[in-house]
């Protein structure tokens, strides 16, 4: 079955702006958001296929991919697996809310709007998101890398195993709230009653409090530390592309759910090989004499030597292109090319006996020259 498509499911015109399919997203990511539609799997797919569509058109390198090659520029993943590089393997209701989360914050005023989180429920905390920046060789670019990642960050405190309760006390339900995390005042006017719904102040809308804070973190459940995180880095990325790491942010305070970890790619600059997108281009310098007369050569890729062959008469700048030999295209098939580019060297200085070889020279080839009229 083909996948819909996405401005079609954001009701947004092809040449609509950043800002309105941001616009064009938001209106219907409130309209199906899972706590407006509680059970509803028709509600649940819509946000999820909102959020998918989202999540390229927003992006404008992933938006230019799909509207050159349909899904299938996205390697026929959308925007699959929480990753953005849409590797297929499917795009979950917890991927489509980290999203929604990320670009708009939480609900925001949506709780107000629909009156709170509904049905009395206990928040659930959820740990800081983090970014870090890999930078990488265009080596590492070229052919994938798997990196370990040292991340500071809050992690579960030990002493209470990230519950905030000293060792041997117990948490119990919040008196004020009643254990739902919420204290709600009903105010009437003329218009009406009206129902305004806030966190417990007794509890931070935990339901829950601690009776006895632990010593180690003060009740939290978190302490300062460190982590290191496994990344698999697919070839072909290029600065400024991300990779999500699930739960590999902040943990959060008494055992709610870990933030997320972008880890951001950054190019190191190479002192050969320079990146025009998917294709690389190296300079060769060769001697007068390898131009005129020809030449073979090895010249460095980024999969080892490959024999070059220079014809005679070639001049200098000439550009010999390697099919394949650059960038692999990310979430898709081939590679790009490596354009080598021949340049012809002039020595610094030159003795006497060479200086009188190149005058002769210039007195026999000088009447061949090209004149400038």
């Amino acid at each position: 079955m083909s996948k819909p498509d996405y401005y079609e499911i954001l009701g947004a015109d092809r040449n609509a702006s950043k800002d309105e399919i941001k616009k064009a997203y938001r209106k219907r990511a409130f309209k199906y958001h899972p706590d407006k539609n509680p059970g509803d799997k028709e509600a649940e797919e819509k946000f999820k296929e909102a959020t998918e569509a989202y999540e390229v058109l927003s992006d404008p390198e992933r938006r230019s991919l799909y509207d050159q090659y349909g899904h299938a520029g996205l390697g026929g993943g959308g925007a699959g697996g929480g990753s953005p590089f849409g590797q297929g393997q499917g795009f979950d209701l917890s991927d489509a809310l980290r999203a929604f989360m990320r670009d708009f914050g939480g609900l925001g005023g949506f709780d107000e709007m629909f009156g709170g989180r509904g049905g009395g429920r206990p928040r659930t905390r959820r740990g800081r998101d983090l970014q870090v920046r890999v930078k990488l060789t265009i080596h590492e670019v070229a052919h994938g890398v798997e990196k370990q990642i040292r991340v500071a960050r809050l992690v579960e405190c030990g002493k209470c195993a990230g519950s905030g309760a000293s060792p041997g006390s117990s948490t119990k339900s919040c008196g004020v709230c009643g254990g739902s995390g919420q204290i709600k005042q009903v105010q009437r006017s003329i218009l009406g009653q009206f129902i305004n719904v806030s966190d417990c102040h007794n509890c931070g809308g935990d339901g829950v409090v601690v009776e006895s804070p632990c010593k180690g973190c003060n009740g939290t459940g978190v302490v300062r530390g460190e982590k290191t995180v496994k990344v698999r880095i697919p070839a072909g990325v290029a600065s400024g592309n991300y990779i999500t790491v699930s739960g590999g942010g902040d943990s959060a305070e008494r055992g709610g759910q870990n933030g997320d970890l972008y880890v951001i790619i950054e190019e190191e600059e190479d002192d050969f090989f320079e990146r025009h997108g998917n294709d690389v281009v190296i300079d060769v310098p060769l001697t007068y004499t390898q131009l005129v007369l020809g030449t073979k050569l090895e010249v460095p890729t980024l999969d080892g030597h490959v024999l070059l062959k220079v014809p005679p008469g070639t001049p200098s700048h000439k550009v010999f292109r390697m099919k394949g030999k650059g960038i692999p295209r990310l979430n898709s098939y081939g590679s790009g090319d490596q354009l080598v580019r021949v340049v012809a060297w002039v020595p610094d200085k030159v003795n006497k006996e060479e200086a009188q070889i190149l005058m002769d020279l210039e007195k026999s080839l000088s009447d061949r020259a090209p004149r400038v009229k």
